[in-house]
């Protein structure tokens, strides 16, 4: 193999691993590759300009019956571009991005020679100038990065999602393009290969769609470019959901969710919602394995992240509008979460009460599907006279005191449903007035009124029952 290579190219290899012309080239690369490993190593070797001499063995060495020696050569560079300036910039003045791109035409079936042409790219961009990352761009976008995005493969997705957020993050002109069809085209057949080989926790892919769907408003163009023509929702659109809502709810102070995006998510709900036919429920938590229950839940949860985001800029801007939390309001979203509500049947505590079977009825969709819809309700009652009066108007202010009760299939569903009612009670009398006289009636019993401040008197001078604030504590 070494006779077919020219002696400009060998030499400067030999010299630098400190070879003599009886070592074979693999023995060279290795030496190579150990030595970059160290920053020290690439500075030193970076001084001794190896760098066009690697690269012009993918352009010598025919793939692929060469396999072993091109992947060694992709190592090396790999590590001499990891952190070094200097090399970076020899990479790209030597034309590495089109070697590169071109080694990868010839190997995109091969996952493990993709991932090091990756991991080489990936070490060229990542804090790099502009000019460097243009240049590994306008090489591969959009044709070779979409066949790269289709190798199922995790370990080709991560590397490629690295180069994919880097440019992105770097150049406004790129994030223009990665925001486009061809760009958007690419992120979904990402999100396919980590829905299928990977997991939500994958971390380019999850910085990726945090800046294109929960600080920008890609989301909605994304998730359509998920779908088939013969299935209303995919494992893929469940997968993206799952993933936008954990960022959501790590990220809950420190974005909001565009109004587009919280609108879009509301029309899955209840389109979902729609497609499922409340007759039999998952027993297991999210993910739950049924991609329309999946889609359901995901989107309930970023509604409740979105209204208590909105909630959170509402206290800190006297001036706000409201945002998600209005926007939502105005589309009927209290009249479809009671809706829900009084498709289930009660909680288990009261169906214990009356004697019914626990099992017997309409189950919950999932576990934790009632308490993340009393969430959403308390969320919008926080401070909203507006959401507080449709409550009562619409007659759910009984069925909100009845979920101030503990239910075996929604874990802390009595804490959410205590937050939610003393959010329909604070400063609004007339709901007061609605719930003090359903206690004294007997219609419903709630001690744990109490527990959020208050009791139940007989007003002196009307004779009617009221709820006072209680100062004598628990």
């Amino acid at each position: 193999m070494e006779a077919s290579i020219p002696e400009q190219v060998l030499q400067p290899l030999l010299l630098a691993s400190n070879s003599s012309s009886s070592h074979s080239l693999e023995e060279c690369l290795q030496f190579l590759i150990e030595a970059s490993k160290t920053d020290s190593g690439r500075s030193d070797l970076a001084s001794k300009s190896i760098i066009p001499s690697i690269l012009a063995l993918p352009r010598l060495l025919p793939y692929p019956s060469s396999r072993h020696h091109l992947n060694l050569s992709l190592k090396v560079l790999r590590n001499l571009c990891a952190g070094e300036t200097s090399n970076q910039e020899a990479f790209v003045d030597h034309g590495g991005s089109l070697v590169v791109s071109e080694l990868l035409d010839s190997a995109i079936g091969d996952a493990e020679t993709v991932r090091f042409g990756l991991q080489v790219l990936a070490n060229v961009v990542v804090m790099g100038e502009k000019n460097r990352q243009r240049d590994v761009w306008l090489r591969f976008f959009p044709e070779r990065f979409l066949a790269v995005s289709r190798v199922r493969r995790r370990e080709t997705c991560d590397p490629l999602c690295m180069v994919l957020y880097v440019c992105f993050d770097g150049t406004g002109s790129i994030a223009s393009q990665l925001c486009s069809d061809e760009g958007l085209y690419i992120i979904a057949e990402t999100v396919r290969t980590s829905s299928s080989v990977g997991s939500v926790e994958d971390y380019w892919l999850k910085l990726l769609v945090s800046r294109l769907c929960v600080e920008g408003d890609c989301f909605p163009a994304l998730f359509s470019k998920l779908g088939h023509k013969d299935s209303t929702f995919t494992l893929e659109h469940a997968f993206l959901l799952r993933m936008v809502s954990d960022i959501a709810n790590e990220r809950l102070k420190e974005v909001s969710i565009p109004e587009d995006t919280a609108g879009f998510v509301l029309g899955l709900l209840k389109q979902s919602v729609e497609v499922f036919d409340f007759v039999s429920g998952e027993r297991s938590e999210l993910p739950t394995g049924s991609t329309v229950v999946d889609v359901m839940g995901y989107s309930l949860v970023i509604i409740r992240d979105a209204c208590a985001g909105g909630t959170l800029e509402e206290l800190k801007n006297a001036n706000s509008d409201g945002g998600n939390v209005e926007m939502l309001l105005s589309t009927g979203l209290i009249e479809l979460l009671l809706d829900l509500l009084r498709r289930l049947d009660p909680p288990t505590t009261i169906k214990k009460a009356l004697n019914q079977s626990p099992s017997s009825g309409k189950p919950c969709p999932y576990r934790g599907f009632r308490r993340d819809i009393v969430a959403v309700i308390g969320n919008c009652a926080y401070r909203r006279k507006e959401v507080q009066d449709e409550i009562r108007v619409r007659g759910g202010l009984f069925v909100m005191l009845q979920q101030c009760v503990t239910d075996d299939e929604n874990p802390f569903l009595r804490e959410w449903g205590l937050w939610c009612v003393r959010n329909l009670l604070e400063g609004n009398e007339e709901n007061q007035k609605v719930v003090a006289e359903l206690e004294m009636q007997g219609s419903v019993d709630v001690p744990q009124l109490r527990e959020i401040g208050l009791r139940v008197e007989i007003d002196p001078v009307t004779s009617r029952p009221k709820l006072v604030n209680d100062t004598t504590g628990t």
